[in-house]
């Protein structure tokens, strides 16, 4: 089976900044963490990017309403650090589950629990007052803390980074 499953896959390496999938392009490509972080970002209405969910090692990535459906993606994702990938596109994962009929529940539940996750967290952080959101990522996250921008932590817990700057100030003393 192993066999099998590495020839339907690609190695990638992707340095940070790079733009896995655009928003409004069909997602076509799964992925799987190997090392680094990625990031899910949506444009708000002044077109500023927002980081809706970070995805680290070990995770499956992809938007799966795009990915499931053929219908543009909502979201891009964006490497937030250098990553190493495993990559799936969707014409070869489908040849795999020809070959191997169990490996799509195993991704199913894989990229379910993921999703399930990601939104238990994002909950979690909501009605939160900002220091308090931030103490709470910093130990929800501290590996993610450490690898990824301020910019894009500040971005993802609905603050400015002047904002988060300040706690970060405070925090220390």
């Amino acid at each position: 089976d192993q066999v099998t499953i590495t020839r339907h896959l690609q190695d990638r390496s992707v340095p940070e900044g790079t733009i896995l999938l655009k928003e409004g392009k069909l997602a076509r490509e799964l992925f799987f963490i190997s090392q680094g972080i990625l990031k899910i970002v949506t444009t708000n209405a002044k077109g500023n990017d927002v980081t809706q969910f970070f995805l680290k090692e070990n995770t499956f990535c992809t938007i799966h309403a795009s990915f499931n459906s053929d219908q543009p993606a909502q979201e891009s994702i964006i490497a937030a650090t250098d990553a190493e990938l495993l990559v799936f596109t969707k014409d070869s994962l489908r040849a795999l589950y020809q070959e191997l009929p169990w490996f799509r529940e195993l991704i199913d539940t894989a990229t379910q629990k993921t999703l399930l996750e990601k939104i238990r967290i994002r909950n979690g952080f909501m009605g939160e007052e900002a220091t308090t959101r931030y103490q709470r990522f910093l130990s929800l996250y501290p590996d993610i803390a450490q690898k990824v921008s301020l910019t894009d932590i500040a971005s993802y817990l609905g603050i400015t980074p002047q904002s988060l700057s300040r706690i970060r100030r405070q925090k220390m003393r």
